[in-house]
């Protein structure tokens, strides 16, 4: 998968060099072109941006040096902008960018971008929450990092995706390492007792009551997809949804 960014500020997108991503580049699965846009403005000063018509305050990123940027790196694919405008990201959403081919980011400053660049070049406005950032930089790096956990190969082979705990449906249970006591704080003792399905039961109790207490939003998406659970999966949630949280504890 090929993804291009067009920036004004590629040293802020170094992060993408470490970890998972960068591993993945190494390894060929990901392939990540980062442009400055400065470098194709006509501007002798390396302007990029001008005054709104109409008025206002700020800066608007201009068009001309956006387009050259993109022709001239022979950029295709999805274009997306960067922006609190645009269509929230999604598990759903990550999911079906990283099937695509190669896509584009623009990641936007000042005020915005001159609306005919997002018209021409048929933009995909995504936002990553209801607020506002300095540039576009941050979220480009969210949504990457987001959508590359999809691409196969990218996460060890030992793991997935899809058995990440916001992708189930509900948020992750507890997780505890050595030593098995902290200062006089234990590890739940089921976690010590190597019986493997009794820690999966009570994994599921911790992360049913976490999401029905943290985020009922989506344990009530949950209860609606009528989740496929066995006997004493079932009997976990009656007693989550019978519980307080006080008793669960």
């Amino acid at each position: 998968m090929k993804i291009n960014i067009l920036t004004l500020f590629p040293e802020m997108l170094a992060p993408l060099q470490q970890s998972m991503l960068g591993r993945a580049v190494e390894n060929g699965i990901l392939e990540i072109d980062v442009t400055d846009i400065r470098e194709y403005t006509e501007d002798k000063h390396r302007r990029v941006d001008d005054t709104p018509y109409g008025g206002g305050a700020g800066m608007v990123m201009q068009v001309q040096p956006i387009l050259d940027a993109y022709n001239a790196k022979g950029y295709g694919g999805e274009f997306i902008y960067m922006s609190p405008r645009g269509e929230v990201l999604s598990g759903e959403l990550a999911k079906e960018l990283s099937e695509k081919e190669e896509i584009t980011i623009l990641c936007g400053h000042y005020e915005g971008v001159d609306q005919r660049l997002l018209d021409m070049l048929g933009a995909r406005e995504i936002s990553i929450g209801d607020y506002v950032l300095t540039g576009g930089e941050l979220p480009a790096m969210v949504l990457i990092d987001t959508l590359a956990r999809f691409a196969p190969g990218v996460l060890p082979k030992e793991e997935s995706v899809m058995n990440e705990s916001i992708y189930s449906g509900l948020l992750e249970y507890p997780q505890y390492s050595r030593p098995a006591v902290f200062n006089d704080m234990e590890v739940p003792e089921v976690l010590l007792s190597g019986d493997h399905g009794a820690v999966d039961l009570w994994r599921l109790e911790q992360s049913l009551a976490l999401t029905k207490e943290k985020r009922p939003d989506l344990f009530e998406k949950y209860l609606a997809s009528e989740p496929n659970l066995s006997k004493k999966e079932r009997a976990v949630l009656e007693k989550v949804l019978s519980d307080s949280p006080e008793q669960l504890e």
